[in-house]
């Protein structure tokens, strides 16, 4: 089945660029990218609704490999053939899974933002898979307002003023609460696979684009020998925060040539 999704070109980009497809995290939709088009001029983008959220809301999925599924169909329906994933937090472990297990055929290359690669021990699974059902029964439980409020005064979101954490809230409120908890557990951080043996045989580029101030994914990288690029100024959310800045890393880095194009360029 197909995500809902928004295909955005206006007909001046150089079609010789690869598609950026563009995944949102928890809680989002494809318009929390926004902030980042009007520096993305000249490209072609894709953003998706991930299943249990925005125009997919209705939209079910068992696990990670169905979402992987469903953006392989979109994909296909959409006719696009070249592409890079760009997925922050929640999408950017749903990408990870698309090029660790899922289909690679025209997948240029990752940039994650604030996703984690997965847990490494048993202990960590089991302590993850009670965080997650504590969350799970809040959003289950409470008005969404409420849960919201919860959610973002968590400390991976200590960089948020206090008008910043609000402004998300709305945002967030006119997402189903069922359909988001559905996804929440199938995409659960505790049955991730840990994708860095993958990600060490993977020949695609890839790197984190982290905000300065997200000081739990910059070590989780770091720890983790990732490549990392650091967007100033901002925390989890980088591209909400500094979205001039992001685009300029990411596009720095999408821009490099590919190991094959600098062999092909040694021989000649």
């Amino acid at each position: 089945m197909n995500l809902a999704c928004q295909r955005l070109e206006q007909g001046t980009e150089d079609p010789q660029r690869p598609w950026l497809v563009l995944i949102h995290g928890f809680l989002g939709s494809g318009d929390d990218w926004q902030p980042l088009l009007p520096y993305l001029r000249g490209w072609r983008c894709l953003l998706v609704d991930l299943p249990g959220h925005g125009a997919s809301a209705s939209l079910t999925a068992a696990g990670f490999a169905d979402v992987s599924q469903h953006l392989s169909d979109t994909l296909c329906t959409q006719g696009i053939d070249r592409y890079w994933l760009v997925g922050y937090s929640l999408g950017g472990r749903i990408s990870l899974y698309h090029a660790c297990f899922g289909e690679l055929r025209g997948l240029q290359g990752l940039v994650i933002e604030g996703g984690h690669p997965g847990l490494q021990s048993l202990e960590a699974r089991q302590a993850r898979q009670y965080h997650d059902a504590c969350w799970s029964d809040k959003l289950r439980q409470l008005p969404l307002q409420s849960f919201l409020q919860l959610w973002y005064q968590q400390p991976i979101f200590a960089a948020l003023s206090a008008a910043e954490r609000q402004q998300l809230i709305a945002l967030r409120l006119h997402n189903q609460p069922e359909s988001l908890g559905a996804i929440y557990n199938a995409t659960s951080l505790a049955v991730q696979a840990d994708f860095r043996p993958r990600l060490r045989e993977l020949t695609l580029p890839y790197a984190w684009l982290c905000g300065s101030q997200d000081h739990k994914f910059q070590s989780l990288a770091a720890e983790s020998q990732l490549p990392i690029f650091s967007v100033a100024d901002a925390g989890h959310n980088a591209h909400r925060a500094q979205p001039a800045a992001f685009a300029r890393q990411l596009l720095d880095f999408i821009s490099l040539p590919s190991p094959q194009e600098t062999m092909d360029e040694t021989v000649r």
